[in-house]
């Protein structure tokens, strides 16, 4: 059977509840001959008479009646499906899965998403936090969140805030008996909690200022979050190396102190990136380019990225 049958099932549906060929035309904005050809080829393709014509009426046979009871529901569900892909086209609705760092996900993300979702009632947000490398195609991610732009060449990358920060800090009482480092060389003479990724590395502690990478000293403590890292280190158990957003309350109560400020320990902008594709779906645009804008608005974010 041609793969045409389909669309002219749809014709002859019209047609025989309508019991015109000229409504069915009306109703497509097609020519009545068309119709009239699309329902004999579909005759032909059945090996069977459909509709009785005469000059006046148009009759669904006893067969034509027993397909468009079988065919209504059938394709009352498919024009709704139609219809919900419509909505994705032309307005912003459905959901949109997003896999983030938890810094990110945490202090920029959350907030992005939830004044989002107020603007758009159709829309949807589901935020994963993960340090893992995650292929967010294999994954059934619609985007995802790096800090850094080196992404594979089908990736649009949106950069959506400021550079962000990390923070060295320790406790009062760690260096009551150990001298504060003024370089990043002095902390092989630390101990450094070091945190380990869903991969197993441990996380490198990266400096901006002559973009060195330290070499810290013995670990005694390893931990898989950084909230564990920031409670270590307020207990007196060493150096953390954690985004600036963790300390924040714990450095004014004076429970930790900032340590290597200058060396401004930091990364780059986070960018929102999803795959390279000719149609992208109109809520997904949508966040784009209020991501985009809200970046614009945010002090240090403004770039031509």
């Amino acid at each position: 059977m041609s793969r045409s049958v389909l669309p002219d099932l749809d014709v002859f549906a019209s047609v025989a509840k309508h019991r015109s060929f000229r409504a069915a035309a009306t109703q497509r904005d097609v020519s009545v001959s068309l119709i009239s050809q699309t329902i004999r080829r579909l005759e032909e393709q059945m090996g069977v008479t459909l509709l009785t014509r005469t000059t006046r009426s148009v009759t669904p046979t006893a067969a034509g009646l027993e397909l468009l009871r079988e065919l209504e529901p059938s394709l009352a569900s498919i024009h709704r499906a139609v219809e919900r892909l419509n909505q994705h086209r032309d307005s912003p609705f459905g959901t949109l899965r997003i896999n983030a760092p938890a810094p990110v996900a945490q202090f920029l993300l959350a907030g992005l998403a939830a004044r989002f979702v107020a603007m758009h009632p159709g829309v949807s947000i589901e935020i994963t936090a993960d340090a893992a490398m995650t292929d967010i195609v294999r994954d059934g991610f619609d985007a995802g969140v790096r800090i850094d732009k080196d992404l594979q060449q089908d990736m649009v990358a949106v950069r959506i805030g400021a550079p962000q920060r990390y923070a060295v800090v320790g406790s009062p009482a760690y260096f009551s008996h150990r001298p504060v480092p003024r370089s990043p060389r002095d902390l092989a003479e630390h101990h450094c909690i070091q945190r380990r990724f869903p991969g197993g590395g441990l996380q490198t502690w990266d400096f901006q200022r002559r973009h060195a990478a330290a070499n810290t000293g013995p670990s005694r403590l390893v931990v898989n979050d950084a909230q564990v890292a920031v409670n270590a280190a307020v207990a007196g158990g060493g150096l953390a190396y954690v985004h600036q957003k963790y300390v924040e309350r714990e450095l004014a109560a004076g429970e930790l102190v900032r340590v290597l400020e200058n060396w401004s320990p930091g990364i780059g902008p986070p960018y929102l990136y999803y795959p390279r594709q000719r149609h992208i779906s109109a809520a997904m645009k949508a966040f784009v380019e209020f991501c985009r804008s809200a970046a614009m608005q945010t002090p240090g974010s403004a770039h031509p990225d």
